[in-house]
């Protein structure tokens, strides 16, 4: 396999997790029964899992001048990600609050700070989007950041993932030049401008068609139930995720957004169905792995740990067909 280069244009937040018993609903306290701060944020997340998954990643964002900005710097760069296209905006840095509650599902709310400086990009920006083989961008920072870094790439033939979350209807300036989607049910219908399905598996079809309408490549994340992909050649595919004891759900999509802009770079952009159900089996155990460690940046998985449950749920079947 190739030696996968990795871009990420994103955020970068210190999350502040609180586990209870149940989620709170509107207007409720719930009393929790612990506490912990752990660097997070989408971008950063999805970067340290593309770095623990084997890619040389470099990470383009921006930290605040506080407490907490060296801390997130820090952790990226420990995490071998580089991170000289990290820049120091004035004011806070990013925060998200997380609620985790004894079945592993969250709620979070997330508060931009210097992330939502980040509306334009640099020359030395660009020089790092045109070098990698993948970018992959999310939409914690100001939409026209992740434009303009998108343009970039397209130009420079590198492949584009948009993991497009929080979910809002995108630009078409963006959505030309958006190799491969990878959204959950929720945010592929506010993305495609459907209604949402109904039922665990019905629908799907028509909001992989409503997608297909916008991007060449698209993949829905289902959580447990692993996901679905759809491209304009005509290919659609099942993947389930392996069956693990899921302990904290929240960096769960990252780690496996981070691992497939890996495998999709190391297997070349897959084309063939094979090569398409590998990467995405392969991102399907990263997230799996995550799952069974409480936390976010802290609980993404090394290469070793992907490849371990990679085995141990796919690779027999693999080997049979």
């Amino acid at each position: 396999m190739m030696d996968a280069r990795v871009v990420v244009v994103g955020s970068t937040n210190l999350d502040l997790v609180v586990t209870a018993p149940t989620l709170p609903r509107p207007g409720e306290t719930v009393l929790g029964n612990g506490f912990s701060t752990v660097p997070g944020g989408k971008g950063a997340n999805q970067a340290v899992a593309a770095a623990r998954a084997g890619a040389r990643c470099a990470f383009v964002g921006a930290v605040g001048q506080d407490g907490f900005a060296d801390q997130l710097r820090a952790s990226l760069a420990d995490a071998g990600v580089d991170v000289r296209r990290l820049r120091s905006v004035p004011g806070p840095s990013g925060v998200a609050l997380i609620a985790v509650d004894a079945g592993a599902e969250n709620l979070i709310v997330v508060a931009p700070g210097a992330n939502g400086e980040l509306t334009s990009l640099a020359d030395p920006d660009q020089a790092v989007v045109e070098a990698a083989d993948v970018l992959l961008a999310q939409l914690e920072v100001p939409v026209e950041a992740v434009v303009q870094a998108a343009a970039w790439a397209r130009t420079a033939g590198v492949t584009v993932i948009l993991n497009a979350a929080p979910a809002r209807r995108l630009p078409a300036e963006l959505l030309d030049v958006v190799d491969l989607l990878v959204v959950n049910q929720v945010e592929a219908a506010v993305i495609a401008g459907v209604d949402e399905a109904g039922g665990p598996d019905g629908g799907l079809d028509g909001l992989l068609d409503a997608l297909l309408a916008l991007v060449p490549r698209a993949v829905v994340t289902l959580g447990a139930r692993g996901v679905r992909y759809a491209d304009r050649f005509g290919l659609r595919l099942s993947v389930p995720s392996p069956t693990v004891e899921a302990v904290d759900t929240t960096a769960a999509g990252d780690a496996f957004t981070g691992a497939l802009a890996v495998a999709w770079a190391e297997r070349g952009g897959p084309v063939d169905p094979a090569a398409v159900t590998s990467a995405l089996s392969w991102a399907c155990a990263a997230g799996a792995a995550c799952a069974r460690r409480p936390g976010a940046s802290t609980a993404l998985p090394t290469r070793d740990e992907i490849d371990e449950l990679f085995a141990q749920s796919y690779q027999r079947n693999e080997e049979a067909a």
